[in-house]
Order: C-alpha cells, then sequence, then structure tokens
C-alpha cells in the first residue's frame, strides 16, 4: 500500500512507520515536530525512519498543508498527529487543541473526500469515555469525557463518523487505551516511572496507586492500524491490550525490573480518570485484532531500551524491540 502517516515522528506514529515499511508498504511521513514535548526525540524518531526505503518525509503544518495533493497517489490516510495530554489541556492552553485535534482532522476528511482513499485511520482515545459506567467498557457506551483534551477527541471521532455517513469517506477510528512501549513520550507514566528507576530520581504519581488502565503494547497498536486498513470494517472500535491493571502493580513490576524506585504519591489531577478497561469484541470481530503483548513483556521491552539509552547518555533514545 502507498499510506501517509500524519504525526509519523511521534511515538505511535514512528512505530506505524516502521511496521508499514516492514509489510513492504511505502510512507509519506507528515508532521510539523511541535514543541508540546522535546522535538529532538521526534528527530531521533525519524532518524530511523529516513534511511528506509520507500520512506519519504514533510515537514508540513495540517492546518495550511496542501493535502488533496499529498492525497492523490495514496491507498490509506493513518491520521495520528494531534495535540496529546490530559492535564494540559486546561485553561489558556485549550487552543492548540482546538486547531491541532478538531481542524486537522476536517481538514484531513475533506481531502480525503475528494480523492480515492481506500481507508481513513484515525487515533482516537479511550479518553472519550470519562469515568465509564461499566467495565470493560463497549463503544455503545455514551462518551463522557471529563477534559478538554478528550472533548477534542471525540469531537474529530464524530467527525470521522459525520464524513463517513453522509459522504462515503471510509473511516476507522480507534479508540487507544493507554499505549506504552518504547519511545513513549516523557511526559508519560511509563516514561518517568522507568527513568525514575535508572536515575534514582522520585517518580511522581498522581493518586494513591488504585486508578487502573487498560494498558496496550504499541506494537498490538500498530499492528490493528494495518489490520483496519486492510479490512472492509469501519467505523468505532476499541483497542485495549486486555487486562486492567493498577498503576501500584505497575510499579511493583518496574520495580522488579530495576530495583528500588522512591515513588511519591500526589493528589490526583482534574481530568484523570479513576478506571479503564475496553472491551475489544468490535475490532476482534471487524478486523482480527489479537493483542500478544502481555504487560510484563512490554514492560521488560521498555526496560531493555532505556537501559540501552541511558548507557549512551540519552535515556530518551530507545531501540526497536518488537511486542
Amino acid at each position: 500500500m502507498r499510506a501517509v502517516v500524519t504525526g509519523a515522528a511521534g511515538f505511535i506514529g514512528s512505530h506505524l512507520s516502521q511496521h508499514l515499511l516492514d509489510k513492504g508498504d511505502e510512507v509519506l511521513g507528515i508532521d510539523s515536530l511541535t514543541h508540546y514535548y522535546d522535538p529532538r526525540r521526534k528527530e531521533q524518531n525519524l532518524t530511523r525512519l529516513r534511511s528506509r526505503p520507500g520512506f519519504v518525509e514533510c515537514r508540513l503544518d495540517l492546518a495550511t498543508a496542501p493535502l488533496e495533493m499529498l492525497f492523490e497517489k495514496a491507498d490509506v490516510v493513518y491520521h495520528l498527529a494531534g495535540q496529546p495530554g490530559v492535564r494540559a489541556s486546561w485553561g489558556e492552553e485549550f487552543a492548540p487543541y482546538l486547531s491541532r485535534n478538531i481542524l486537522a482532522t476536517q481538514r484531513v476528511l475533506e481531502a480525503a473526500r475528494t480523492t480515492q482513499i481506500y481507508k481513513v485511520v484515525y487515533a482516537s482515545s479511550s479518553s472519550v469515555y470519562g469515568d465509564a459506567e461499566t467495565y470493560p467498557t463497549t463503544e455503545d457506551m455514551t462518551p463522557r469525557p471529563v477534559s478538554p483534551y478528550g472533548v477534542t477527541k471525540l469531537a474529530a471521532e464524530h467527525l470521522c463518523e459525520l464524513y463517513r455517513s453522509t459522504s462515503g469517506v471510509p473511516t476507522a477510528s480507534l479508540r487507544l487505551f493507554t499505549v506504552y512501549g518504547p519511545r513513549q513520550r516523557p511526559d508519560m507514566a511509563f516514561t518517568r516511572l522507568i527513568e525514575a528507576g535508572l536515575s534514582g530520581d522520585a517518580f511522581l504519581l498522581y493518586g494513591d496507586g488504585t486508578q487502573s488502565r487498560d494498558f496496550t503494547y504499541v506494537w498490538d497498536v500498530v499492528t490493528a492500524m494495518r489490520k483496519a486498513a486492510l479490512s472492509p470494517w469501519t467505523g468505532v472500535a476499541n483497542i485495549g491490550g486486555g487486562s486492567r491493571t493498577t498503576m501500584n502493580e505497575v510499579v511493583d513490576t518496574v520495580q522488579e525490573l530495576v530495583g528500588s524506585i522512591n515513588v511519591v504519591k500526589l493528589p490526583s489531577q482534574r481530568g484523570d480518570v479513576r478506571h479503564t478497561a475496553a472491551d475489544t469484541t468490535v475490532a476482534r470481530e471487524g478486523f482480527g485484532f489479537d493483542p500478544k503483548t502481555s504487560l510484563g513483556q512490554g514492560l521488560a521491552h521498555m526496560v531493555e531500551a532505556a537501559r540501552l539509552g541511558w548507557e549512551v547518555g540519552n535515556a530518551g533514545d530507545a531501540v526497536e524491540v518488537a511486542g
């Protein structure tokens, strides 16, 4: 396939681009390298891809880029670009979320409408559910996001469904549940936890540690994305790792891998949900989603990658470790 990946320099986008190239696909990677976190990390991700045959890099902003021209020869668009972060989405920082999560998605869908795209795969988020009424949560549960970030992800998802139903744009919106793995963003809990274990610094844990998440390994996520793109299925589906785990249990597992960690517990932050758990029946039946990586395996991969990076003086650098 000829694929366009927006957000190709990011955590999931760089893994997806690698996976597509491994499968023989051609990849046009679009990224503007925003400053939500250190762009040098994204440059490192791109360095892994630039030498690969079939990869072309475009440093463009989706708000202004000529998307119709870029999509003309593409079979699939994987739309991963956006402004991440629940806790940073409040107050005056909301404007980039509107532009990068909603406006950018509308422009992607409008361009897809005017070109012959076989599938648009949109990276949605479990944040759309907020504090769900039941667990595991199914897609027919009414979304009630509890953060501005979640609101923008849900709005973009609604745009995908709108363009699918009214304009015939074949969209697959995948609600990703807490994705982790090598090259995870530096502000996310697993990266901070592992780096605290390696450096001896304190790990700041927001909440009492009994909050739980359905953690999903990045390689299972990108495999699901390509399967969704190849299938005739369209709609909305959960992508989860298959087992809900508390943060206290995660800390214990990482300590078994790196040694004792100084954990400092702080109050929960505004917008943090208490629990998440995905019912993945729709994804399994729709396009064969079948996560392979246990949490223990995935954390071991992250620790191995972080240790190698730490030894060369850059804990943010991570080796390629498949799930």
